[in-house]
């Protein structure tokens, strides 16, 4: 009787916790950065530092800051932590025990919001971690409300600034491909899991299980809205700083894809689209053995960017004329690459 009203006392507790924290939600933004793929070219990553800002955070997309604003008339007038910053071991591990034994979807998603903000802090990611808490998020991946495995999704991408956190977020990636495809276009479940595609392959150890979703992202790339649109040239980009991953990124279809070489593109998605090209020719000028154009179809990305395709040629030559100085040297980048370093290198021809 005694150990009853004991779990009854800590499940109250935990759900105290979380209508006390449960409130404030991480603010997430898409940083203007071209440099999206510059980081999976390193040769490793630091983990995160005290606060958002540091360590694998400024190579990543998906979190930017963490706002506490909760409104105060749901924080209740005991010791709970005002800042997910001082949530300490025993409120985390009243979370996942919560988080595990429920299945309620509102105390669900309450709970992972407040784990989601207290993973922006380096010393509760390992604490997560320590706690075996990742396994008990990862499951709500596979959660039938929309909601939950969105913030779920949103917990993974603030636990994944942790280096040895994402070596255990690893097994979820290959589930994550999939579910992309068939989660609704645009949306925010959608967004999510294209953030944990972002921030997992910052580095290039996890490329090759990313290989079979990019026909997907290629489709999302010409279906997808602006943010979308984005958060899938944040993925390619860094698929395509990795020179293991070109020739899987140069034999899929993409007819749609010179579309985005022009003015009047937004310039955040264009800078992308510019660096994803130029990264890749730069991987193909120290590929070893002749590439042919035979090699691929004519609507494949090997192809429009670097085979016959007089249209591409058209619209860089355009671009030089864009008002943005960026965009203009990006451009300039690729057709030197073009004329010159990769003449040698592939059966093509060059305009």
């Amino acid at each position: 009787m005694g150990e009853a009203r004991g779990a009854a006392r800590a499940g109250a507790a935990a759900a105290g916790l979380v209508l006390g924290a449960g409130a404030c939600y991480c603010v997430y933004r898409l940083t203007g950065s071209r440099r999206a793929g510059a980081a999976a070219g390193t040769e490793g990553a630091a983990s995160a530092g005290s606060a958002p800002g540091g360590g694998l955070l400024p190579q990543v997309s998906g979190l930017s800051s963490l706002a506490w604003r909760g409104p105060s008339s749901l924080r209740s007038d005991t010791d709970l932590p005002k800042s997910p910053s001082n949530l300490d071991a025993n409120h985390l591990q009243k979370l996942i025990h919560l988080l595990e034994s429920t299945d309620d979807p509102l105390i669900q998603e309450q709970a992972l919001v407040t784990l989601s903000n207290s993973a922006a802090f380096s010393v509760n990611q390992d604490i997560i971690r320590n706690l075996d808490g990742l396994p008990v998020i990862g499951k709500m991946l596979s959660n039938s409300i929309p909601k939950v495995k969105e913030k779920a999704l949103n917990t993974l991408n603030n636990l994944s600034m942790n280096v040895k956190n994402q070596e255990e977020i690893k097994v979820y990636i290959l589930q994550v491909c999939k579910e992309i495809e068939l989660s609704p276009l645009n949306s925010d479940l959608q967004l999510a899991e294209l953030r944990l595609l972002t921030n997992m392959s910052v580095t290039n150890d996890y490329h090759h299980m990313m290989t079979d979703a990019i026909p997907c992202l290629l489709h999302l790339l010409s279906e997808g809205n602006k943010r979308t649109q984005i958060q899938v040239l944040k993925v390619l980009v860094n698929l395509s700083a990795n020179p293991a991953m070109t020739r899987h990124l140069f034999s899929v279809q993409a007819p749609s894809l010179l579309s985005l070489f022009d003015n009047c593109i937004n310039k955040d998605i264009l800078l992308r689209a510019l660096t994803f090209a130029a990264n890749l020719n730069e991987n193909m000028k120290n590929e070893e053995g002749i590439i042919t154009q035979d090699q691929y179809s004519e609507d494949s990305i090997f192809s429009l960017l670097c085979g016959h395709s007089t249209q591409y040629a058209k619209k860089l030559v355009c671009l030089l004329h864009h008002h943005d100085t960026e965009v203009k040297e990006q451009v300039a980048k690729i057709i030197t690459q073009l004329r010159g370093d990769t003449k040698t290198r592939y059966s093509g021809k060059l305009q």
